[in-house]
């Protein structure tokens, strides 16, 4: 059970079990400034209820270090990312142990639903965090880190690196220089 008192808590493996092919709802509002795109929720996000939960992951230390909020969040304030200007979602809802349980029909399918959220929230842009998962579920042959030269629902495309630990060709210090070129400003009101 989570301790309230240090908004952690650490789940069990029959926790994790029962997560699997659970989902994690999206953290969006209208006119973010950068929605941040995950390949999909892990087995450890999914059971404790929080975005980039895994011990290890380096979503949160890149954050900071690429200066994009004023210190180290854990993920169990993701929700605080909105005051921020900042959104999370996932390319695919479903929980899986690795991206790579995936199959290129979720990721196609995710693809679409992204786009319809993005009409809906209309933020200045996203970024996706894992180069491949991108590159099937857009049908993009050449991606590079870095902005994307086509718009997805009017708003800008970033790829970036996954910042899973898992993810061996970047340090954490390599993420947060990538993090740190994303743009700052909000999407023009009314726009």
């Amino acid at each position: 059970m989570p301790d309230a008192s240090l908004n952690i808590w650490k789940p069990t493996q029959a926790d994790l079990r029962v997560a699997a092919g659970k989902t994690i709802p999206d953290l969006l509002a209208d006119d973010l400034r950068i929605v941040f795109c995950g390949i999909n929720p892990s087995l450890y996000s999914a059971a404790v209820g929080h975005h980039f939960a895994r011990p290890g992951n380096r979503f949160w230390p890149a954050l900071h270090l690429a200066g994009l909020t004023p210190r180290l969040y854990s993920p169990f304030e993701d929700g605080s990312l909105l005051s921020l200007g900042y959104g999370l979602t996932n390319i695919a809802s479903r929980t899986t142990a690795r991206a790579d349980e995936l199959d290129k029909a979720e990721l196609l399918a995710g693809a679409r639903r992204l786009k319809r959220r993005l009409r809906r929230y209309r933020p200045n842009a996203i970024a996706f965090l894992g180069i491949e998962s991108y590159r099937i579920a857009f049908g993009r042959k050449n991606v590079a880190i870095g902005e994307q030269p086509e718009r997805l629902a009017d708003t800008a495309v970033w790829v970036l690196p996954n910042p899973s630990g898992l993810n061996a060709h970047y340090q954490l210090k390599d993420l947060a220089a990538c993090y740190a070129a994303l743009p700052r400003t909000r999407a023009p009101e009314g726009s």
